[in-house]
C-alpha cells in the first residue's frame, strides 16, 4: 500500500522488519521446545537465544538460493557456531511462515478492532445526540416518510457491531500456529513440540494441517475485512448523497484553509467519503483472489503466496486507514437540522398521504375509495404545486369523514417519531424510562 494511505502503527505490523522478527520468535521458539524435549542442550540454546538475522546478507544470499527461509536461516548461521544446527529441525517453511503471517495478523486485527470501536463509540455518541432530529425518510432516492437522524445513525451502530463480532471470530480463526513437518504428518517434530511452539507465542495449536495451514481461514478474514468495508461505503454514501447542494442535510468535516477544487473556491466535495468509496472497492476485491487461494494443487503448492503479500497487508492497511477516515467523519460530522426541515417540507405534505389513507379506511371507506381520494389530492399537490393538507381539508369528499381536530392529529409529525425512543432502548443507547405508577386515594 502506498504510503498515501498507510498509517505508521499497521505499516509497522506489515513492515520486512516485523515480519522476520516474528520468524525469529517463531524458529527460537521450536529450539525452546526441543530443549523441553532433551534434544537441544541448555549450553546451545543459550547462544541460540542471542541469535540475530542479518537482513542485508539475507538478500545477498536470496540472490543464489532464490529461497527466502533458506536465505534468512543461512543469514542467522553463519556467524555461530555448532548451535545452529537446531534452528529449523524438524521444520518445514510453512511452519515458520504461516505460524509468523498468523501472529502479523492476529497483531493487525488487534489493530483494526481498536479502530473499529473508536467508529461504534463515534457512532453511539451522534446517534443519541440527534435522536430526535427529524429527517426524511426516502425509498428509492424519494420521498417516503419522515424518521430521524438518530435513526439512521442508530442502524449504522447496530451494523458496525455485527461487524466487531465477525472481524473477532475471523481474528480468533486465524490465532493458530503449527510445527507439523514436511506434510503435516508431525514425522520429524512430534505434537509436543508444536504445542510447546504455540503455547510459548500466545497462539492455539491448528489441529490438523497438511504443509500449510488451510486457507479457508485467511479467506474468512479477508471476506470480514470487506464485509466491514462494504458498510464503511454504504455509510459514506449516504453521506454524500446528503451532502449534494440540493439536499445539504450533512457536511463531512471541513478544515480552515482546505480547498474543494482547484478552480472554484466554493466547493466542499465529500472527498473523504468518497475516498472510503474507492478504498472499500479494493479491499472487495482482493477477497475474491482469498478465496480463490483455498484451492491448492494436491491442496498444497505455494500460488497463495505470492498473492497474499499483496493483498494481506493492503487490505489491513487500507481498512484501517478508511475505518480512521470514518471515525473522523462522524466525530466531526455537521448536521443541519433546519435543511432537514426545508426538505421534508418540500413536498408539501404529501408524505401524509399513507396517515390520511389509512384513516379514510378505518372510517369505514373502502381502501380503493380512499386510495382515490387520497391520489386525487396528491396528483393536484403535484401539478399546481398547492399543500397536500390544505387540499385534503377544503376536499368535501374528506371532509364527510375527518373533522378538523383530526386534520391536526393526522399531520402532526410526532407520529412519525413516536417509538423512537422504544427503539433505542433495544439497541442499548440509552435506559427505559420508568413508568411510575398513577398515585390513588389510598396511598
Amino acid at each position: 500500500m502506498i504510503d498515501r494511505y498507510s498509517r505508521p502503527a499497521m505499516k509497522q505490523v506489515w513492515s520486512d522488519e516485523n515480519k522476520y522478527l516474528k520468524w525469529m520468535k517463531v524458529e527460537l521458539a521450536a529450539c525452546e521446545a526441543w530443549t523441553v524435549e532433551g534434544i537441544v542442550p541448555e549450553d546451545d540454546m543459550a547462544k541460540l537465544r542471542n541469535a540475530k538475522y542479518d537482513h542485508t546478507r539475507m538478500m545477498e544470499i536470496f540472490e543464489t538460493t532464490r529461497h527466502d527461509v533458506t536465505a534468512f536461516l543461512s543469514s542467522i548461521t553463519e556467524s555461530m557456531g555448532l548451535e545452529g544446527r537446531w534452528l529449523h529441525l524438524g521444520l518445514t517453511s510453512n511452519d515458520m511462515l504461516d505460524t509468523g503471517l498468523n501472529l502479523q495478523i492476529v497483531e493487525a486485527g488487534s489493530l483494526l478492532q481498536n479502530e473499529l470501536d473508536r467508529a461504534i463509540a463515534a457512532l453511539a455518541d451522534k446517534a443519541v445526540e440527534h435522536k430526535d432530529t427529524l429527517a426524511m425518510g426516502r425509498t428509492h432516492g424519494v420521498h417516503a416518510e419522515p424518521m430521524t437522524m438518530g435513526l439512521r445513525l442508530g442502524l449504522w451502530w447496530e451494523e458496525m457491531n455485527r461487524q466487531k463480532v465477525r472481524l473477532t471470530d475471523a481474528i480468533e480463526g486465524l490465532r493458530v500456529g503449527m510445527v507439523s513437518g514436511a506434510v503435516g504428518t508431525h514425522a520429524t517434530v512430534p505434537p509436543s513440540v508444536e504445542e510447546t511452539v504455540c503455547r510459548e507465542l500466545g497462539l492455539n495449536v491448528a489441529k490438523i494441517t497438511n504443509q500449510i495451514i488451510q486457507r479457508d481461514r485467511h479467506a474468512h478474514f479477508m471476506s470480514t475485512l470487506a464485509l466491514i468495508a462494504a458498510s464503511l461505503e454504504k455509510f459514506a454514501t449516504e453521506i454524500r448523497a446528503l451532502q449534494r447542494t440540493e439536499l445539504h442535510e450533512l457536511e463531512e468535516p471541513f478544515g480552515h484553509g482546505q480547498t474543494g477544487s482547484s478552480s472554484m473556491p466554493h466547493k466542499r466535495n465529500p472527498e473523504l467519503s468518497e475516498r472510503i468509496c474507492g478504498l472499500a472497492r479494493l479491499i472487495r476485491g482482493n477477497a475474491v483472489t482469498a478465496l480463490e487461494n483455498v484451492a491448492l494443487w494436491g491442496e498444497r503448492d505455494i500460488s497463495h503466496s505470492s498473492a497474499e503479500r499483496i493483498i494481506l497487508p493492503d487490505s489491513c492497511l487500507a481498512l484501517d486507514y478508511i475505518l480512521s477516515i470514518f471515525s473522523g467523519i462522524i466525530e466531526g460530522l455537521r448536521v443541519f437540522p433546519e435543511r432537514m426541515m426545508e426538505n421534508i417540507e418540500s413536498s408539501r405534505g404529501l408524505i401524509f398521504s399513507q396517515r390520511v389513507l389509512l384513516f379514510l379506511v378505518d372510517k369505514g371507506l373502502a381502501r380503493e375509495e380512499a386510495y382515490k381520494i387520497v391520489q386525487s389530492n396528491a396528483s393536484r399537490t403535484w401539478e399546481e404545486q398547492s399543500d397536500f393538507r390544505s387540499l385534503m381539508r377544503s376536499d368535501p369528499s374528506a371532509g364527510e369523514h375527518i373533522t378538523a381536530s383530526e386534520f391536526d392529529e393526522l399531520f402532526d409529525y410526532g407520529y412519525y417519531t413516536r417509538y423512537v425512543d422504544e427503539t433505542f432502548v433495544r439497541l442499548g443507547l440509552i435506559k427505559p424510562t420508568i413508568k411510575r405508577k398513577a398515585a390513588t386515594s389510598s396511598d
